[in-house]
C-alpha cells in the first residue's frame, strides 16, 4: 500500500474514533475514492475552498490543508478544481453522469481542453480567419473530451500540433539535445569495446567533448529565446484571466 493511501486510511478512522467533523471525514474518504472517481472529490474541494472550512480544521490557507491532510499536491489540486470548474461552465451534462453508462472524462482531458481554450482566446495577434479556425478546432476537441472522453494521451497526439505546436527554436534545441545525449552515450560505450586502440579511444572521446561543447554553445541562445517566449506566453494568459473576470 502507498505511504499516502496508508496516511489517509489512519487518518480517516482516527477522525471517526474521536467524533472528527463530519464534512472533514467525509473530504478523506472522497480522497481515498480519488482513483475511481475524481468528480467528487473536485467539487467537495471546491466547496471547501469557498465555504474556507478548513480554517475550523487548523489550517490558515486552502493548498496547504490539501497538501498536509489530503497528501495531494498543489498543481494536482488547481487541475481538479480547475477541471470542475470547466466542466460547469462548458459542460454541466457531464455532471450528471454516473460513470458507468457514460464515462466522465479524465480531469487531466479536462485541463487540456482549459488550456487550450485559453491559448487560443490569449492569441490576441492572430487574423479573424486563424481565430475561427481555431474555434472550429475547439469544438472538435471539446465533443473528444466531453463525448468522447479521451484520454490526454490521445489528445495530446491529435491535437497538439494545433493548440500547442512548437516553434521552431523548441525543434531545433530538442535535435541538438538529441546529438548531445548520442554523443555522450557514445563516449561512455567506446571503452567497453574489445579491440580498439587505447589512443583512438581517448582522440575520440575528446572529439566527442568538444561536439558536446559546441552544442551546448548552441542550445544556450535557444534556452534564452524560448525562456523568453513561455514568459510572454504566461503573461497573455494573465491577462486573459484579468479580461475574463
Amino acid at each position: 500500500m502507498a505511504k499516502s493511501s496508508r496516511k489517509l486510511d489512519e487518518l480517516a478512522a482516527l477522525l471517526e474514533r474521536t467524533g472528527g467533523d463530519p464534512e472533514r471525514i467525509e473530504a478523506v474518504r472522497r480522497t481515498q475514492k480519488f482513483r475511481r472517481t475524481w468528480l467528487e472529490l473536485a467539487e467537495f474541494l471546491c466547496q471547501i475552498r469557498r465555504k474556507r472550512t478548513y480554517e475550523r480544521w487548523g489550517f490558515s490557507d486552502f493548498h496547504a490543508y490539501c497538501n498536509d491532510e489530503l497528501t495531494l499536491k498543489r498543481a494536482t489540486v488547481d487541475k481538479l478544481t480547475m477541471s470542475y470548474a470547466t466542466l460547469q461552465s462548458h459542460a454541466p451534462q457531464v455532471l450528471k453522469r454516473d460513470g458507468v453508462a457514460r464515462q466522465i472524462p479524465s480531469y487531466e482531458a479536462i485541463d487540456y481542453f482549459a488550456k487550450a481554450r485559453e491559448d487560443v482566446a490569449a492569441n490576441d495577434t492572430a487574423s479573424a480567419r486563424a481565430k475561427k479556425a481555431g474555434d472550429t478546432e475547439l469544438e472538435e476537441l471539446g465533443r473528444a473530451v466531453f463525448e468522447s472522453a479521451e484520454p490526454v494521451r490521445e489528445l495530446r497526439k491529435r491535437f497538439d500540433p494545433v493548440f500547442f505546436p512548437q516553434p521552431k527554436a523548441a525543434v531545433e534545441l530538442s535535435a541538438l539535445n538529441q546529438a548531445s545525449s548520442a554523443a555522450k552515450r557514445l563516449a561512455q560505450i567506446l571503452p567497453e569495446i574489445r579491440g580498439l586502440p587505447d589512443k583512438q579511444v581517448r582522440r575520440l572521446e575528446a572529439e566527442l567533448g568538444d561536439l558536446r561543447t559546441t552544442l551546448d554553445d548552441l542550445a544556450l541562445p535557444l534556452k534564452e529565446k524560448l525562456e523568453r517566449k513561455k514568459k510572454r506566453d504566461a503573461a497573455a494568459r494573465e491577462r486573459t484571466k484579468a479580461e475574463a473576470g
